[in-house]
């Protein structure tokens, strides 16, 4: 597991504050230390009791004073929750997405909510979508609720992101002492490909076997770790969503297909950032 620091964005939201418990719960469980990041361009939240006059809301002002409270108030709490785990807290006048990505150079994990503070509530906050997608580390999207006992699950595909992505979750499988569940869903195929055997949802030992060969490497490399593999023909979304049901942490790529892959954030990644039962790793083929 990398060893370096685990950097949590924190904007006092309900999501934030479930990023951050996850955060000190991996560091405790790694030895790593925990940095919580809180960045703003104009202020972003203010306690329910908090009343003042224009002026005071301004960087500088009384406001900037109450955040510093309220981020020392969590991080004694998350220091009495979590003793032997290292941590501060740093306030930047950033955009939020922006000062996330330029810390995750030094990082081993960025870890968010799945929203932040927004109008529209129930929609995936642009920071998670932008980290995500950028980060030069694997990123963290907490969502849903786990179970210790449950698997970790890893979504395999044919780009170079598959053995990252494989290898990210047989670590995090590992120090949770968990299984792993490692799925290759193939597209259904239609059009003048309807009478080959994928139409009939069944895949050839060609179309499988650099998928095996993926499985075997991750057997050889996490000798005590129970692996369970699946190929099957559905669509990917579809397939690890309802995995993420069962599952305690979902690890998936970070890009999709076409001119602009290099840009964007994968469709089956981006689904799952809205629709998993449980979080999201997004790892990106890059790291290490």
């Amino acid at each position: 597991m990398n060893a370096k620091k685990i950097v949590v964005g924190y904007d006092h939201s309900d999501d934030a504050r479930a990023a951050t418990v996850w955060a000190f719960d991996e560091a405790a469980r790694t030895g790593v230390p925990v940095e919580i990041v809180y960045a703003h361009e104009l202020p972003g939240w203010l306690p329910s009791d908090y009343v003042k006059t224009a002026p005071d809301v301004w960087p500088g002002g009384d406001w900037e004073r109450t955040v510093a409270t309220a981020l020392d108030t969590l991080l004694t709490q998350a220091k009495q929750t979590h003793p032997t785990v290292p941590a501060e807290v740093v306030t930047l006048h950033a955009h939020p997405a922006q000062a996330l990505l330029d810390r995750s150079s030094d990082a081993g994990l960025v870890v968010v909510g799945s929203r932040g503070h927004s109008a529209v509530a129930g929609l995936l906050g642009s920071v998670s979508v932008a980290i995500s997608a950028h980060a030069r580390c694997p990123v963290v999207v907490v969502r849903g609720s786990t179970t210790a006992t449950a698997p970790v699950v890893a979504g395999a595909d044919d780009s170079a992101d598959a053995w990252p992505v494989v290898r990210f979750a047989a670590q995090q499988a590992a120090s949770r002492e968990a299984p792993l569940r490692i799925i290759r869903a193939w597209r259904p195929v239609i059009g003048l490909w309807e009478d080959t055997p994928l139409v009939t949802r069944a895949v050839t030992d060609e179309e499988r076997r650099p998928f095996d060969e993926l499985v075997d490497q991750c057997r050889t490399e996490f000798t005590a770790l129970h692996i369970q593999s699946e190929a099957v023909v559905a669509h990917p979304a579809a397939v690890l969503t309802t995995a993420s049901t069962t599952a305690q942490l979902l690890v998936v790529g970070s890009r999709g297909r076409g001119a602009l892959r290099s840009l964007l954030l994968g469709s089956v990644s981006q689904h799952l950032l809205r629709h998993s039962a449980c979080t999201v790793a997004v790892v990106h083929a890059a790291q290490p």
